[in-house]
């Protein structure tokens, strides 16, 4: 038997998880069984919760998308140098990570460097995945280039700045408060826009006179109205999620008189369609973290136990950066 969180109806983290005795799980053809060591949490966590994720697992069904920890067995064709290593990857539900076995998908399995510890492992996946995929992928960022990132001092927007700044770009970095406007440039943000301080528009127009090249918004609502304001001539806006609550109608014509692109991005949708560059990316993520070129921002660890509470204060907008739940 292990322990692993359970939602078995829709609804808050904190009201629905439940933490069970469950039988351990049995790896089928090209599956791994994963002893977890950490997991991080994400905003998808939330919504997987509510029933509000791209994904609607039945309950019962355990969250947690991004883990790392140790193989220890190994489904039928499944080659055997994968027993014992170390791996990060996302579960496969409802066999979710916040739990203390989990199973994952053999091909999907990526050996983290020794060099890298397993909470930082843990925050190098489903994160980094959608910020270099976002931006290398979907925006084709280049030096020089000028990126907005919405929400800069969470998970999501944490990893893109880094990544953006790894890539030779300058980065505006938007966020609500000054606390996370002292995160924001602690990350290596090149500008820092504090919401609550003036202006956004003017803001970022006054930083970037010819507007952004890119933005990289995981806000939505007003956040993205926002950005179409501020977009250069043949910009990107990268649309990665809706914190806010609201999912904004954008406008077209506005689209078709300034020139710019609204481009989507779920990333787990080339996990189906082009798994190749999912390999590639989170090579170049890694080789990045070996370097020092990025480094997780991450803010809080807790134990299993405190799995209710790490994803309300997610839900609630009260963190920065990552929490990492360490089993």
């Amino acid at each position: 038997m292990s322990r692993a969180w359970k939602v078995r109806e829709y609804g808050e983290p904190s009201s629905v998880l439940r933490l069970e005795e469950s039988t351990v799980p049995t790896p089928g053809h090209g599956q791994v069984r994963v002893r977890v060591a950490a997991t991080s949490c994400n905003f998808a966590d939330v919504l997987l919760c509510r029933g509000e994720y791209q994904q609607k697992p039945v309950p019962p069904f355990t969250p947690g998308l991004e883990v790392c920890g140790w193989v220890d067995d190994l489904g039928g064709g499944v080659e055997p140098r994968l027993l014992a290593s170390r791996i990060v990857g996302q579960p496969i539900l409802p066999h979710g990570g916040f739990a203390e076995v989990t199973l994952m998908n053999a091909d999907e399995a990526y050996v983290v460097p020794r060099e890298i510890d397993d909470v930082t492992a843990a925050t190098l996946h489903l994160t980094y995945l959608t910020a270099w995929l976002g931006l290398h992928r979907r925006a084709a960022i280049k030096p020089g280039d000028v990126v907005v990132v919405t929400a800069a001092a969470g998970g999501v927007g944490s990893a893109a700045v880094q990544v953006a700044r790894a890539a030779g770009a300058t980065v505006i970095a938007i966020v609500s408060d000054s606390g996370k406007a002292a995160t924001a440039a602690g990350l290596g943000a090149d500008h820092v826009v504090d919401r609550s301080s003036g202006d956004v528009i003017e803001q970022v127009k006054t930083l970037a006179p010819e507007g952004a090249h890119i933005v990289f918004d995981s806000v939505g609502g007003k956040a993205y109205e926002q950005a179409t304001k501020f977009i250069a001539f043949e910009g990107r806006i990268v649309v990665v999620g809706f914190a806010s609550g609201y999912i904004p109608r954008p406008h077209l014509n506005h689209a078709f008189v300034k020139n710019y692109t609204i481009a989507g991005l779920h990333w787990s949708l080339y996990r189906k369609y082009r798994p190749d560059l999912v390999h590639i990316a989170q090579a170049a993520i890694f080789e990045m973290a070996s370097a020092g070129l990025i480094d997780p921002l991450i803010t809080a660890r807790s134990g299993l136990e405190d799995v209710p509470a790490a994803l309300d204060d997610l839900a609630h907008g009260r963190t920065r950066g990552k929490t990492v739940i360490t089993v």
